[in-house]
């Protein structure tokens, strides 16, 4: 790049972006360049900026809103004779697990400029596997694992992935907190499917008409989502062909911190998402409130939402890796406990209390992916892989610990999940230590957490 379009873009920018240390002529500063020619709105702020952000919010309340009200199901499925605990899990972890995974090809497609046609392929395999799932058989196990599992699972992961990656066209220094606001619309579908679905499944209407209501609600949400989120610039595709595909994922898969980071967070979902799973059938068999059992969930997707604001609001001032390793043992303290709050007030201060740490440390995992990143070309591949490898722990920790339940609900065993979000916060620390020079020279980390 020449020097007078450089010294012509930094005089567009705004005059906080001026500070941000790119190198001349990177891959960042064409992209500045691109965004101030297209003449749209200022990064960290404008109508398409927050337009996404809310697209992106409503996007998280259909996907991992409803991955986290599968504690609904699993009760349900279970106190119905379908299968075992640890074999109904399966159908939940492999939901979850596909969001991750899916990240992968659906990362790499956003990055080639095809953002909208994977909202769109994704809404319509949500749908469609919502209302097969209303006309399934809950004796048949397999019809639920089909349906709930993979194909839900699938669609999901086709519209979260790119609708996380999108928001770091439109922002920069506030990245965190609009990644914040977006996982906070996961916590208030983890709020409002618990409730609808309870109130339905379990009541008059019954199985097949409240998962239809649910998947009619879902439907017009994704729609309203794909049509609210743009994309920063047209030019992000150039972008990504100039820079070469295979030399990028060479960097990336020799790049230290990226796996240190998603070893970690592999580490962390390992035990993440146990509470969710099992705090309702937790609640009933230890014979407490049934009303408390109803709205146990929800009350931890409640907490689950202030944590995402205020934690990743942290995150924009002192880094989210800082954020990540402090949030990770108090999680795995907490989850420790859990299995001794036998009592209505223990119950209520265990579901509060976690869902706010566990909620910060599910919502930075992609922002620090997203901070390790040169340019904005590499940001979706980044996230993909990232949620690809993490993925696992979501698949298998669920069921181990339905395994680890005995046939009498004994639940001290399944407190081995306790050992995996400390190992995560070690990583974490090992690599901040190590690494933080490096973060401090990359544009989107200074960009991001500064």
């Amino acid at each position: 790049m020449e020097r007078s379009t450089s010294v012509t873009t930094q005089s567009a920018l705004a005059p906080e972006q001026e500070l941000i240390p790119v190198d001349k002529g990177s891959a960042v500063n064409s992209a500045a360049t691109e965004f101030a020619s297209d003449g749209q709105p200022p990064v960290d702020g404008g109508l398409q900026a927050w337009s996404t952000v809310l697209g992106g919010c409503i996007a998280g309340f259909c996907t991992f809103g409803a991955a986290n009200s599968f504690g609904v199901y699993q009760a349900f499925y279970t106190l119905e004779g379908t299968s075992s605990a640890s074999n109904i899990s399966w159908i939940g972890s492999v939901q979850l697990y596909l969001i991750f995974l899916v990240g992968l090809p659906a990362g790499k497609l956003f990055d080639l400029g095809y953002f909208h046609h994977l909202q769109v392929a994704g809404t319509i395999i949500y749908a469609l596997s919502m209302f097969m799932l209303s006309l399934a058989n809950t004796s048949k196990y397999y019809q639920l694992f089909l349906t709930q599992g993979i194909g839900i699972g699938l669609g999901s992961g086709l519209i979260y992935v790119p609708a996380v990656s999108v928001q770091a066209h439109h922002w920069t220094r506030k990245r965190s907190l609009a990644l914040g606001i977006l996982n906070a619309g996961s916590s208030c579908g983890g709020v409002v499917y618990p409730i609808m679905l309870n109130k339905l499944i379990n009541g008059r209407v019954g199985f097949a008409w409240g998962v239809r209501a649910s998947a009619i609600l879902t439907l017009g949400l994704l729609i309203i989502s794909n049509v609210s989120m743009t994309t920063r610039t047209k030019h992000i595709k150039d972008l990504a062909d100039a820079a070469g595909h295979r030399k990028r994922i060479k960097e990336i898969l020799n790049d230290g911190p990226f796996w240190m980071t998603t070893a970690a967070g592999f580490m962390a979902v390992l035990g993440l998402y146990i509470p969710y799973f099992y705090i309702q059938l937790f609640v009933k068999v230890n014979g407490l409130s049934p009303n408390l059992a109803f709205y146990s969930l929800a009350m931890m997707n409640t907490s689950s939402f202030f944590g995402r604001l205020i934690l990743n609001y942290t995150a924009d001032h002192i880094g989210p890796y800082t954020v990540i390793c402090y949030v990770s043992v108090i999680s795995a303290a907490l989850v420790f406990v859990m299995f001794a709050a036998t009592k209505t007030a223990g119950v209520i201060l265990f579901t509060i209390l976690y869902g706010f740490f566990s909620g910060g440390s599910a919502s930075l995992l992609p922002v620090a992916l997203a901070s390790l990143s040169k340019d904005l070309s590499e940001v979706g591949l980044r996230i993909g892989v990232g949620f690809c490898v993490s993925a696992f722990g979501l698949l298998i920790g669920n069921p181990i610990a339905g395994a680890l339940l005995t046939p009498d609900f004994y639940w001290t065993d399944s407190s081995y999940s306790v050992a995996c979000v400390p190992f995560s916060s070690t990583c974490l620390l090992t690599e901040f230590g190590h690494w933080l020079p490096r973060w401090r020279c990359s544009p989107l980390q200074c960009c991001g957490s500064s």
